[in-house]
């Protein structure tokens, strides 16, 4: 069962923030290990934000005095002399300007192993752990600064890099055959190297983790001196452009799905039941991609690992784009096992990251699932923008996930956490309450809820109707093979159900008001969700199954749990509620298999799958920067 302090983990980690990758294109994850996995050409291939941008003296013709350091300060994928807005500001960075660069944590060529080692190892393998170009889709990855060719250098001049933050980054230089080689910024640069112009290459070793320790921005400056003509000491002369690493982005229901993952828990008949229906809705949903099936037998997929990415602008206008499979900061005495599934997901350009501290509680361990971290989509509210929508955590001041992590988060300047309360709940996740789906609504998308006082609502109806003896549950069994199944008039009658079902109201309803207060949702934006709750070693956990904790496939299905209610003139009254809530929004719902599974053991649909998302063209992040 799922349990606040139960993650038993395999191995330990000496480190405590640690990050690897590896790759696979937007349209081609690398899923080597998973069945049928589509491909494509995918974004990032070769050239892309990389080698297509601009070379020494491009522009035609260009500057001609001794100092001018250029990189994509306008976000087109190239640098261009000729063109002014490549240069204004270039020192600065804001949302309108300012050149980025990524972290080079995935293995363009598979040097990287998925499993055999330890934590630690797998961990820290990644393209910026060694001080070579990983081939030509590694390249891609990197953003170039270029110094522009001063054909009348003079004879004794000599340019100095420096870089701001020197541990952070890593500088590779063009030679004179087309590679890019390893750049020490104390080598000095001669009068044939500022003759002919220089052509760096950039690379982040790593993500912004901490602020108090790297904020995200490095100064790159070139500084030249020199003796002119006459003898004199020629002014020293400098230029300095600032770049930011791009943040890691979560994703939200706003992008399309495309590859969802769900564990095989081998010879459980329940495991085989819920992928048949969760293939059923993908179906219905018009996926094109099969459902990513790998054998584990910890079955809550959405909780050990979470699908995010970071981009940057390439060649044509077009992001390049690294996906990046974050591990769950799980930790009591090691890392959840489970999570070692994001090394064997990396591929070319995706990436796989771990942040944790080894020390938070293992009573709050639970909060460090991803079923306690969601991201509500992009809105604006009193005057403020979130283009990429924001982090939605489970968090109080004395019940809180892993707070390295959340700084981590935070760190990205990109996603700003809300936290509300899910000390309340047994399990203590965010998705056993709250829910996102696109709508035509001032935001752009609505809030799913559950409502225990609907579902009580609705009960109490058909009692009214005559119906109280009619059973719910019918053919179901609680742990034990105790047999759950139970009329509408003794679930009304259960104080233990009731009482918890009322109290989780009250507790929904402070979720709901932090959440109004934040993004200024309305009623008139939240589709209300019927399910009630019981009391669990002095917590609550859903009673009937939470159709909130559902699996968002498409702008058009959705898919939760079976609800297993009363049926009533030939149908179950929740799955009809259900039906009727979502079809406003042009939303089919698509049931899911999961009472044995998942129901009987604290979690529902949502928590036993996974989704890798299309990061759109339009809109990229740094359109909207904070």
């Amino acid at each position: 069962m799922r349990r606040r302090w139960t993650w038993l983990c395999a191995a330990t980690l000496s480190g405590a923030a640690l990050a690897a990758g590896c790759g696979g294109a937007d349209e081609d994850l690398g899923l080597s290990s998973g069945p049928g996995v589509g491909g494509g050409a995918g974004q990032g291939g070769a050239g892309q934000g990389g080698a297509a941008q601009g070379g020494a003296g491009q522009g035609g013709g260009g500057p001609t005095g001794p100092v001018d350091l250029r990189a994509d300060v306008n976000r087109n994928g190239t640098i261009d002399f000729d063109d002014p807005t490549e240069d204004q500001g270039e020192d600065t960075w804001d949302a309108a300007h300012g050149a980025i660069f990524l972290a080079n944590i995935d293995d363009d060529e598979d040097q990287c192993p998925a499993g055999g080692q330890n934590d630690a190892q797998l961990i820290g393998c990644n393209d910026a752990a060694d001080t070579v170009v990983n081939g030509e889709e590694d390249l891609a990855d990197l953003a170039r600064i270029v110094a522009a060719p001063w054909p009348a250098a003079y004879a004794d001049a000599t340019g100095t890099i420096t870089v701001s933050a020197p541990e952070q980054v890593r500088l590779f230089r063009k030679t004179a055959v087309g590679a890019f080689e390893f750049f020490d910024p104390a080598t000095k640069l001669g009068q044939a190297d500022l003759a002919a112009g220089v052509e760096l290459a950039i690379e982040a070793r790593d993500i912004t983790r901490d602020t108090a320790v790297w904020d995200g921005f490095v100064d790159v400056s070139l500084t030249v001196t020199g003796t002119d003509p006459s003898g004199a000491p020629m002014p020293e002369e400098k230029d300095t452009v600032r770049l930011r690493v791009a943040p890691v982005l979560f994703r939200h229901h706003l992008h399309p799905a495309r590859t969802i993952y769900a564990a095989n828990v081998q010879g459980e008949a329940s495991s085989t039941a819920f992928r048949n229906d969760l293939k059923a809705a993908m179906q219905t949903a018009g996926l094109a991609e099969p459902l990513y099936e790998y054998a584990n037998s910890d079955q809550w997929t959405q909780d050990y690992f979470e699908t995010a990415y970071t981009s940057m602008p390439g060649a044509g206008g077009k992001q390049h784009v690294m996906h990046v499979n974050v591990r769950s900061a799980n930790h009591t005495g090691s890392l959840r096992s489970a999570g070692r599934i994001v090394f064997a997901l990396r591929g070319k350009d995706v990436g796989a990251l771990a942040q944790f501290d080894p020390q938070h509680s293992n009573g709050m361990d639970s909060l460090n699932s991803f079923g306690n971290l969601e991201t509500v989509p992009p809105y604006t509210h009193d005057g403020k923008s979130y283009p990429n929508g924001r982090v939605l955590r489970g968090s109080t001041p004395t019940y809180y996930p892993d707070k390295s992590f959340d700084r981590m988060v935070s760190a990205q300047n990109a996603q700003p956490i809300i936290n509300i309360s899910t000390e309340w709940l047994l399990v203590g996740h965010v998705d056993e309450t709250t829910t996102f789906v696109k709508a035509n609504t001032p935001r752009g998308w609505a809030l799913g809820l559950n409502d225990a006082g609907l579902a009580k609502s609705m009960l109490e109806e058909a009692k009214a109707a005559g119906h109280g003896s009619v059973r719910m549950f019918i053919g179901k069994y609680w742990w034990g093979n105790s047999p759950a199944e139970v009329t509408i008039d003794e679930v009304l009658n259960d104080p233990d159900v009731m009482n918890e079902s009322a109290s989780s109201a009250v507790e929904v309803a402070e979720q709901l008001e932090v959440l109004k207060q934040e993004t200024g949702i309305t009623d008139a934006e939240i589709i209300r969700i019927p399910f009630l709750h019981q009391p669990a070693q002095g917590y609550s956990v859903a009673y009937q199954p939470g159709t909130v904790n559902g699996i968002y496939l498409s702008d058009t299905v959705f898919g939760p749990p079976k609800p297993h209610g009363p049926n009533i003139n030939g149908q179950d009254i929740f799955e009809a509620q259900l039906v009727e809530a979502f079809k406003p929004y042009g939303i089919t719902v698509s049931f899911i298999e999961n009472w044995n599974l998942y129901h009987r053991n604290d979690g529902e649909v949502h928590c036993g799958s996974n989704t890798t998302r299309v990061v759109p063209e339009a809109n990229p992040w740094w359109e909207g920067a904070l």
